[in-house]
């Protein structure tokens, strides 16, 4: 009898797999080869089915066989091939890495390679043309190993990991946008394909391709039985024979080299290696055998079908980017994937430690201040200063009590004044912002970046300049205020019954600023001619800025900074811990409401004053916990100041460095934060 039992139970197993496997390979075979038919007969041409199957089975010399076989069918055929390139690439860096939540775009390697191919573009263009391959590599192995770097390696925690590919994305962004800014006519050419774009005039682009992709899948399928072997544990693994760090090697080696030649044709696709290999472990495919075709089937499936969707919503704006369409299946996919893995785990993951360190000797408080203080005049003096028309300090003191020539007046009270008392203030504002949210969400990488609001505050403004081109002045700033507040309501919302968790917060944030990302790409891209200024915008800058910025600004801090600092002793608390500070009486969620509510009132201002500028609110608290620990009070006015002298700094050094011509100081702040900012982010990842 229990022979029998066994013998149905088995049958049953057998039969329950033979149906997943039918479904999983036939259900997407078959999806997959109707998806191709739709996108072949969708574009500007009208293109019916019978002549799409008469140019694929019997090609003759008409406009419609030429268009199909000469333009759709390779673009269709590119899709297929880098949405299993990008599927397979993800399955092995969660592999490899024992993080649910690494694919190429969370994990940095499209933000490396389309950084290194845009540099290469506009500084040799002959080695762009002829080893595009080789230079996706090098991007995509940086920006790999930078991230798995400073996430703390084999230490790292997924949440670690999605944060550190995210802050290494916002820096190798910073460096695109500054290639785009000051060689626009040669990047010019590259906006569409950096948005992800699967749009091939011929079939050089598959050629080139498919044999680098056969060779990365087939290499990776070869060491199937050692990457099952990795995900039992390194320990498990070594014990029955396998060579883990050769395992590790030959997955990463494979991923790069599939996002390389991925990135270097259609660009920076996201999400697809996110979103596929996890659709087939929900289908319980767990042996590497099966999960790597079925991931490259339904990777192939979930691109084409993007592309295909990108298609369908043609407006008066133009075809949206497949990149911008994955991002926008992909983040919320991210947010409900993020969830489900952190169930249960969140606890250990949210308190990210603080500790990056600290001075052996303390300055004292009132110094630190006092010093800062001295160093914001100083530099706002030489700001004054400096420019076409260089002034003297008594001419410049003459001008501020409205004596001396006229002249002189003019230019220092009404066009250099302004711009620097809206840098100061907008430095200050963005670094008070994020103090508070790295203080409520107790993560050391958390800031409106991370949050979504200042993807979202890009994407409002951006929005206004395309759509409203005739728009008054003031419509831009109340679109940047409008995008930061939605995309910290959507954060809100999908949080809101887990209390403000940190661990959702982060995550959440980051799928909100994938879509605010993808937004902004396509917004850039149908600006056309108007890419530079929305290019500036986004970058951060306070050229020609006047006292209507500073006013609104000024408003803000004067409202909310008192409150930010009022809350110290409750932000201090937090970094306890959920239990303590329960225990000792802090109502967590009305405090972290208030906290981040004010973090993205602050950015958001600052945003709709001098754009995008990032990197301020991560920079600044970390300085200044190094030099006074953890005393939120101190903390903000400190920080307020440091951000102040950073923005301030970096307006300077921007419209003197390379005169007449300027650099935004978005652009200069990542220049020079980057170095400190890696450091820190690797500190805290060794102290955690």
């Amino acid at each position: 009898m229990t022979g029998m039992t066994m013998n149905t139970v088995t049958g049953d197993a057998v039969r329950s797999k033979g149906w997943k496997s039918l479904f999983v390979f036939g259900g997407g075979l078959v999806l997959l080869a109707a998806l191709l038919f739709v996108s072949l007969t969708y574009g500007e041409a009208e293109i019916t089915l019978g002549q799409v199957i008469g140019a694929i089975t019997h090609p003759e010399d008409t406009a419609a066989h030429h268009m199909v076989r000469g333009i759709r069918l390779p673009r269709a055929v590119m899709g297929l091939l880098a949405g299993a390139a990008l599927a397979v690439c993800g399955a092995l860096l969660q592999t490899v890495t024992r993080n649910p939540l690494a694919s190429a775009s969370t994990f940095g390697l499209n933000s490396g390679a389309y950084f290194v191919i845009m540099a290469a573009a506009i500084f040799f263009p002959a080695l762009k043309a002829s080893a595009p391959l080789l230079l996706g590599l090098a991007g995509a192995l940086g920006a790999a190993a930078m991230t798995y770097w400073i996430a703390g390696g084999r230490r790292s925690t997924p949440v670690r990991m999605a944060v550190a590919g995210m802050i290494v994305g916002l820096v190798l962004a910073a460096f695109t946008s500054a290639l785009q800014l000051l060689f626009e006519t040669q990047a010019s050419q590259l906006l569409a394909w950096g948005a992800g774009s699967l749009v091939q005039n011929d079939w050089s682009g598959v050629q080139y391709a498919w044999p680098w992709i056969a060779i990365g899948i087939a290499y990776a399928l070869i060491f199937a039985r050692a990457f099952d072997m990795l995900e039992l544990g390194e320990d498990t693994a070594r014990s029955l024979g396998q060579k883990v760090e050769l395992t590790r090697f030959s997955g990463m080696a494979a991923a790069v080299l599939l996002a390389g030649v991925t990135v270097s044709v259609v660009g920076p696709i996201g999400f697809v290696g996110l979103i596929a290999p996890h659709l087939m472990r929900l289908m319980g495919l767990r042996r590497h055998v099966t999960l790597l075709p079925a991931s490259a089937l339904w990777g192939a499936v979930i691109l084409v079908g993007a592309d295909t969707i990108a298609r369908m919503f043609r407006s008066s704006l133009g075809e949206l980017p497949a990149g911008a369409v994955t991002a926008a299946i992909g983040a919320p996919w991210l947010i409900w994937l993020v969830v489900k893995t952190m169930k249960g785990r969140q606890s250990q993951e949210a308190g990210a430690s603080m500790s990056v360190g600290a001075m052996g000797k303390r300055i004292p408080y009132p110094a630190l201040a006092a010093g800062l203080l001295t160093v914001l005049i100083v530099l706002m003096i030489a700001g004054l200063m400096s420019g076409t028309m260089r002034l003297s300090v008594h001419e410049v003191w003459l001008a501020l009590i409205g004596s001396g020539e006229e002249f002189a007046r003019n230019i220092v009270v009404d066009l250099r004044l302004p711009r620097i008392l809206v840098a100061a203030f907008a430095g200050g504002a963005l670094a008070i912002a994020g103090s508070m949210m790295q203080g409520a969400l107790r993560n050391p990488l958390a800031d409106p970046s991370v949050l979504g609001v200042t993807s979202g505050a890009g994407c409002g403004a951006l929005a206004v300049l395309v759509l409203w081109p005739q728009a008054p002045a003031a419509a831009l700033p109340l679109g940047a205020i409008a995008g930061a507040a939605a995309a910290a309501i959507c954060v809100y919302a999908f949080t809101w019954k887990k209390g403000f968790h940190p661990v959702s917060l982060i995550l959440v944030g980051i799928g909100v600023s994938a879509i605010g990302t993808a937004g902004i790409q396509f917004f850039v891209i149908r600006s056309g001619i108007a890419a530079a200024p929305a290019l500036a915008w986004l970058a951060g800058s306070t050229y020609a800025r006047g006292y209507d910025e500073w006013l609104r600004l000024a408003v803000a801090m004067v409202l909310l900074a008192p409150v930010a600092w009022w809350l110290g002793r409750r932000i201090d608390l937090l970094a306890f811990g959920d239990q303590v500070s329960l225990g000792l009486g802090l109502k967590l969620q009305r405090t972290r409401l208030i906290a981040t509510v004010i973090g993205v009132a602050l950015a958001a201002t600052a945003a709709s004053s001098v754009g995008a500028i990032g990197f301020i609110g991560l920079l600044a608290p970390h300085a200044v916990r190094l030099l006074v620990g953890h005393h939120h009070r101190r903390s903000v006015v400190l920080s307020a100041l440091f951000g102040a002298v950073l923005l301030v700094a970096a307006d300077f050094i921007g419209k003197t460095v390379i005169a007449p011509k300027e650099i935004p100081a978005g652009i200069i702040v990542a220049l020079l934060g980057t170095p400190y900012l890696l450091m820190l982010m690797y500190r805290s990842a060794v102290r955690k």
